[in-house]
């Protein structure tokens, strides 16, 4: 991911895909753009048409917080989108490190998280990082996921929702989980864009799935907070489940997430149903909980 590319290739996507009428300007004679002008950019965000064509070449060195607020602004970028630019503009300020490439280490879960983890016994609870690996679970996660870990996902959800194909019955709406996940990461790539993992899960997903691909040229992210989503699960069915995300305080680059079923609903059956098949499988211990003890970078 070159940096200056991805200013750039942002700010024209989010550019092209406001149009006139969105923005409060007057939309007169014919158009060869879909959206904005950069020279209506530029008057929006207050700034000089040449500043503006600079900024968007992907030169956001030394651009003040003020002009940033300005161009998010005008382009009427959410808060995800907004701190995705802000991330952009640390890097380019040399607010990163270098690609790291010493060796990684491996992440082991604190046993204080595994017990906070073990005491949501209703719904599936799991950690993960930006890069969408799972790196521990409760054992109804572990029940939940397994499709996830026993196949080409390797325990990571990117992996399962491009490379399975079993994540398409997973996923009733596959489309929009498709999205999300890649939205996801693409929030990472600017939250550390130095992550080498993070590059080669990108380039192994660009090589081997045409609909990462052109996801991933969307240029969208999002935040990951809370909402409901419906799975097909292949040991018990339908599932509507509520989510909510938790940054851990000790590790912030790393979420908390549990799925909730409301009570008394179908949905709270059948987890109960796969909750009782995974009491009933050997208990995993600290080490099993990262599959393989998943690698962070150090």
């Amino acid at each position: 991911m070159n940096d200056r590319e991805e200013v750039r290739e942002f700010l024209m996507s989010r550019r092209a895909r406001l149009s006139p009428d969105q923005a409060g300007i007057p939309a007169a004679g014919s158009r060869r753009v879909a959206g904005l002008r950069r020279s209506e950019v530029a008057m929006l965000a207050d700034v000089s048409i040449e500043y503006y064509a600079k900024i968007e070449r992907g030169n956001l060195s030394g651009v003040s917080d003020s002009v940033l607020d300005a161009i998010a602004r005008a382009l009427q970028l959410d808060d995800a989108e907004r701190e995705y630019l802000f991330g952009l503009a640390r890097v380019a300020h040399g607010g990163a490190e270098p690609v790291r490439r010493r060796k990684p280490k491996q992440w082991v879960a604190r046993e204080s998280l595994l017990r906070a983890l073990d005491a949501v016994t209703t719904g599936p609870a799991f950690v993960r990082n930006g890069r969408m690996d799972i790196l521990a679970t409760n054992p109804l996660g572990r029940a939940f996921y397994d499709h996830v870990f026993d196949g080409p996902g390797q325990g990571n959800l990117a992996r399962f929702n491009f490379l399975d194909e079993r994540s398409k019955d997973f996923y009733p709406d596959w489309s929009a989980a498709a999205d999300v996940t890649v939205a996801i990461l693409r929030t990472e790539a600017g939250r550390d864009p130095r992550d080498k993992q993070l590059h080669d899960l990108i380039g192994e997903l660009s090589t081997r799935s045409d609909e990462f691909r052109t996801r991933w040229a969307a240029h969208n992210v999002r935040r990951h907070g809370s909402g409901t989503k419906s799975f097909h699960h292949h040991l018990v069915g339908d599932l509507t489940l509520t989510y909510e995300g938790l940054e851990l305080t000790a590790e912030p680059e790393l979420s908390f997430l549990i799925y909730t079923a409301e009570p008394g609903s179908p949905s709270q059956e059948r987890l109960d149903l796969l909750a009782s098949w995974a009491v009933a499988e050997p208990h995993h211990t600290t080490g099993e909980y990262h599959r393989a003890a998943v690698a962070q970078e150090g």
